[in-house]
């Protein structure tokens, strides 16, 4: 008698970590630590997709040889530098976790604020949760360089009269998605640069997601890829983009 071959559905994990990574070779071991740890200590089935934005150190070597270590790590590479918005948008779409958290690799945010993000989530009072350096009971354990937090103030003051109102921190890079949401929302945005983040939560607005924000604990990395001016202009050019793609009504729902 034949024996009927039964089919095994692959378990879908119940978090999956998103990190763009450019020259983050002397991070990375520690952070994939970190969130291992993280996820064991809570028992959470998960997934950790690296995405190497065509780094120029040993990123993507580094990743690779740990997957053994990591059993959930995956690595996705795009070949050249494409941004760290098309990164991002990459492996959330990729992802395949219930919830899907975009993480630095530098840990600005320890991976333990997580703690803070998921309750909105069990409740079942929140789409998207992102961490925030701006409320109240933030907690800013290594400030910016003098000369870099009023800048900051100036482009939050930007995106608050061009694009989105009603949110005080859009680019802190800790931010956890429902899966649904964060298809939704990437496969509709288009900006590859640092000026992801203002598209994404102008996007989630716009089909409705309910957004929560919420206080974290973060430490300034000194050694940012950002670069004050390069990047700054275009940041600012992007928000133009963004508010003209609004108009245009390219983030509305079909």
């Amino acid at each position: 008698m034949l024996q009927e071959k039964v089919s095994i559905m692959p378990q879908v994990p119940e978090l999956s970590v998103v990190i763009p990574a450019y020259n983050e070779a002397r991070h990375i071991p520690l952070t994939l630590q970190a969130i291992e740890d993280y996820a064991s200590s809570r028992n959470l089935t998960h997934e950790i997709m690296v995405v190497d934005d065509g780094s120029r150190d040993d990123t993507a070597q580094v990743t690779r040889s740990l997957t053994g270590q990591f059993p959930g790590l995956k690595i996705v590479c795009n070949g050249v530098n494409r941004g760290k918005g098309f990164s991002v948008r990459r492996g959330m779409l990729e992802a395949s976790g219930n919830l899907v958290l975009m993480y630095d690799a530098d840990q600005s945010t320890p991976i333990e604020e997580l703690d803070k993000l998921l309750p909105f989530f069990k409740a079942g009072t929140t789409d998207i949760a992102i961490g925030s350096r701006a409320l109240k009971d933030s907690q800013i354990e290594v400030h910016q360089p003098f000369y870099r937090e009023p800048l900051g103030f100036v482009f939050n003051d930007l995106i608050q009269l061009l694009v989105i109102r009603g949110i005080k921190d859009t680019q802190c890079g800790f931010k956890l998605f429902r899966q649904e949401a964060a298809r939704d929302v990437f496969a509709r945005a288009t900006i590859d640069g640092f000026a992801f983040d203002v598209e994404a939560l102008l996007i989630a607005q716009k089909l409705n997601y309910r957004i929560a924000e919420v206080p974290i604990r973060w430490r300034n990395d000194a050694n940012t890829s950002i670069r004050l001016f390069r990047h700054g202009s275009r940041m600012v050019t992007d928000l133009f983009r963004i508010r003209w793609n609004s108009m245009r009504g390219k983030y509305n729902a079909a």
